[in-house]
């Protein structure tokens, strides 16, 4: 006899309670195999596959695409052990059935897959690069082609009702994570007029952006009186997702981090010729950014203040003893920080391999969580967006990021002489709590004289 086993959304790690479903991979009646990547989701960080511990029939499914769950909520059911597929009679709505010749080894191959892989789903899963072909089973007695249905007439609109009042909790409020009691408490939401969606009333995210998203209740008009205009409504992008999480990061380092910014323009002349110069003596290429990268690392090791975080709660510095060093990258579902590990311990050609890696892994939606979270300081290069400047708002809880402007031709005295040199802006903002402006002055300095004369660069190699 077949099991019906529950697959639940796992834990994805680094503090995420929920994710939203963005597209089924199986539907039901599919036969999945053990670690087969069931549903892509979207979490705060990153867009993943999940992959299943069981392999079976799918018997349902829960959840459309774009909805919401927590973890631990109901993701699919899987019915394993289904030895013949033509003798498999599986009602799919009751999520049960049973399966021909149930022998010992049938029932020994069902106790096996229910089991599950027996792996832990570190990174979202196991290895899926090979996924199993995908087979739907038809009930027995199914016709091979089902017969088309027609269409139902639309029903006639009901009347509407008026909404109930909601309801109002007499103790404490349930809510699935403080991140949620937050938003509800930065966008005064009262948790005690919502009904949560959530098991036994459990408030979740989606709960509190619907309200959020709530058109405010007018004033009936007055008799006799002119309505007042009341403008149209506009395009509503719910703050969730990848956009919530940075809305929610930016917001928190302005609301926490005493920022303050320094910039200075810099000739890069030298800078460019050095990494032509590299890249003509053969082998991998080397990128711009890897060798601002490098320069940072080296004024990092001279100012350590700025690799640096503040603990609140301690009331405390803490100076950190690697570089993760995170850069910018702009994809199609908006800005991402991965973070190059131990980037102190790289040479250009080494940053500038893993800077590809990480920009295609970006690209493509395939960043983990993992390589999106720990950074110590940042380098921004908003240059390919055509801009010269900016004050870049800190990577909270970092206490530094360096912005990097376009590197464009410009009239420059060099030598004395007026001269067409490159010449491009570079600009520092900094935690004022961590150090004072000679500090952050100073990094900007040493990083300013490594662009214009790469040789300086040597001495802290």
């Amino acid at each position: 006899m077949p099991k019906v086993m529950e697959f639940k959304l796992p834990d994805l790690g680094e503090g995420l309670t929920e994710a939203e479903i963005v597209r089924w991979l199986v539907s039901v009646g599919d036969v999945v195999a053990v670690d087969q990547p069931v549903v892509e989701v979207e979490t705060a960080k990153a867009m993943v596959e999940v992959p299943c511990p069981y392999g079976g029939v799918v018997t349902a499914r829960f959840g459309e695409e774009g909805t919401e769950l927590p973890v631990g909520a109901p993701l699919i059911t899987v019915a394993v052990g289904v030895g013949d597929c033509k003798d498999l009679d599986l009602d799919l709505d009751q999520a049960a059935g049973a399966a021909g010749g149930g022998s010992s080894t049938a029932a020994a191959d069902a106790d096996a897959a229910a089991s599950g892989s027996g792996n832990v789903l570190v990174g979202y899963g196991t290895d899926h690069s090979r996924p199993a072909r995908r087979r739907r089973v038809r009930p027995a007695g199914a016709p091979a082609v089902p017969a088309p249905v027609a269409a139902p007439a639309p029903a006639p609109a009901p009347a509407p009702v008026p909404a109930p009042a909601a309801p109002v909790h007499a103790g404490p409020v349930p809510v699935i994570s403080p991140l949620v009691r937050k938003l509800a408490r930065d966008n005064g939401v009262d948790l005690r007029a919502l009904h949560g969606s959530g098991p036994e009333g459990l408030i979740l995210r989606a709960d509190v952006e619907a309200a959020l998203r709530a058109p405010e209740v007018l004033p009936a008009a007055v008799p006799g009186t002119a309505a007042a205009a009341v403008p149209a409504a506009g395009k509503r992008i719910p703050l969730k997702g990848l956009r919530g999480a940075v809305a929610e990061k930016l917001s928190r380092s302005r609301r926490e981090i005493p920022e303050a910014t320094c910039w200075v323009d810099a000739d890069a002349t030298e800078l460019m010729a050095a990494r032509a110069a590299m890249n003509a003596a053969g082998g991998p290429k080397i990128s711009v950014l890897a060798l601002l990268a490098r320069i940072c690392t080296a004024a990092l090791a001279r100012y350590p203040e700025l690799n640096s975080t503040v603990d609140l709660a301690a009331n405390e510095i803490v100076q950190l003893p690697s570089v993760h060093l995170g850069f910018a990258a702009q994809t199609e579902r908006g800005l991402v920080v991965p973070v190059v590990r131990d980037a102190h311990t790289m040479n250009p050609e080494a940053l500038s391999a893993e800077f590809a890696r990480l920009t295609e892994l970006a690209r493509t939606g395939k960043l983990a969580p993992a390589d999106l979270t720990g950074g110590t300081f940042t380098l921004n290069n908003y240059g390919v967006f055509g801009v010269d400047g900016s004050t870049p708002i800190i990577n909270h809880p970092e206490a530094a990021m360096l912005g990097v402007g376009r590197i464009v031709p410009k009239p420059w005295v060099h030598q004395g002489e007026l001269a067409v040199r490159q010449v491009v802006q570079l600009s520092f903002t900094f935690d004022h709590r961590v150090c004072d402006g000679g500090t952050a002055g100073g990094f900007l300095r040493f990083v300013a004289d490594c662009v214009e004369q790469p040789a300086v660069l040597l001495r802290s190699l």
